[in-house]
């Protein structure tokens, strides 16, 4: 009987996720890991409710649950690389970082130490074992896909893990829950960013780096409004700006942050969604890693994402090495943010991805 840990995060996924493997004859322990040193009442209350309905479903399935604090290496290995980032005016992507430094290293090597032959996890994802190479595909349901999300994890990693959601809708995985009354069936899913659950991002970002004002100006020079810190902000973002409609044309169309000017502390803003400036044809990339362990030959034709939830679009690898990538996209993608993940796709298969470093058009 194969011994695997699944990873419980006090949520449906991670529950279904749990009583699948029991399904498939697995002998399965949970860990519930706190990648976070409370520092409130309202996270702690969070973390601590979270834990509390992963003890209940572990209860309801008859399977043990242990708890092991990774606040340590979460500081160390994404919040602080998160934090280098914002400063230096990129929007780093701590999901991506947390699953190749905790989940699928501390975790598993927790694991692994314990006697585990394996672990898992809820995320909707899928892999393909051909002899000693894992194919990374993405999930059944298009819209829950998280591959995105791994396009970093290594293949020594693949090979211990279990995707036991990975052939799933979500509105099976509730069904599910419901018709065993697992504790978690109706709980809402969490859209905070990992390492701050659901608390208004600015108010917890400033706590770390310290509101730096500044002014808002219009790509002509014009200024519009003032900010509390061009770290705060990313590109294509709409909401924060607090400046309804106003300019010298008066059009009242929503305005988007299109560029930032670090060194002077300047947000540059344009009216529109569909403003040329958010739209960008050429990606430079770095650090990029490839799921199969071997890059693609140039110039490689696929598909890519440079943002979750985006749908794949056609482009072109043109330049490809460790310190530099060059990807030209069929046509231009709104909104590319420096700091983001692209990612690279054949079909449903994930290629790999790297770290957008610019764009341009």
């Amino acid at each position: 009987m194969e011994n695997v840990v699944v990873g419980m995060s006090g949520g449906v996924d991670s529950s279904v996720a749990a009583l699948k493997l029991l399904q498939q004859g697995k002998q399965v322990t949970g860990l519930f890991m706190k990648n976070w040193e409370e520092d409130d009442a309202e996270q702690y209350c969070a973390a601590a409710a979270d834990l509390a309905d992963a003890q209940e479903v572990c209860k309801q399935l008859g399977i043990p649950l242990r708890t092991i604090n990774f606040a340590h290496e979460y500081w160390e290995r994404v919040f602080r690389v998160c934090l280098h980032e914002y400063r230096s005016g990129r929007t780093p992507n701590p999901d991506v970082v947390c699953n190749k430094e905790i989940k699928f290293k501390e975790f598993l090597n927790w694991a692994l130490h314990l006697g585990a032959e394996r672990i898992a996890t809820g995320h909707y994802a899928r892999l393909d074992r051909r002899q000693q190479r894992c194919v990374l595909r993405k999930g059944r349901d298009a819209d829950k896909d998280q591959s995105y999300f791994l396009h970093s994890v290594g293949q020594a990693a693949l090979r211990r893990a279990s995707f036991p959601l990975g052939e799933m809708r979500k509105t099976q995985v509730r069904n599910t829950a419901r018709e065993l009354g697992l504790a978690t069936h109706d709980k809402k899913d969490s859209t905070g960013i990992c390492f701050i659950g659901e608390r208004r991002f600015r108010d917890f970002l400033s706590r770390f780096l310290p509101a730096q004002p500044g002014k808002i100006k219009t790509l002509q020079g014009n200024t519009v409004g003032a900010h509390g810190g061009a770290h705060y902000y990313t590109i294509g973002q709409r909401r924060g700006l607090g400046l309804g409609g106003r300019d010298g044309e008066r059009n009242g169309a929503a305005w988007y942050v299109a560029d930032k000017d670090m060194a002077r502390n300047i947000v540059y803003v344009v009216q529109g969604r569909d403003h040329p400036s958010l739209r960008k044809r050429i990606v430079f990339a770095e650090n990029l890693h490839w799921v199969g362990e071997v890059a693609p030959p140039l110039p490689a034709r696929c598909t890519a994402q440079t943002r979750y939830r985006q749908r794949p679009q056609p482009c072109v690898i043109t330049v490809l090495s460790a310190a530099h990538s060059r990807i030209e996209f069929a046509r231009p993608q709104w909104a590319v943010a420096p700091g983001q993940s692209i990612v690279f796709y054949r079909q449903d298969v994930c290629l790999g991805g790297g770290l957008i470093r610019a764009a341009s058009a």
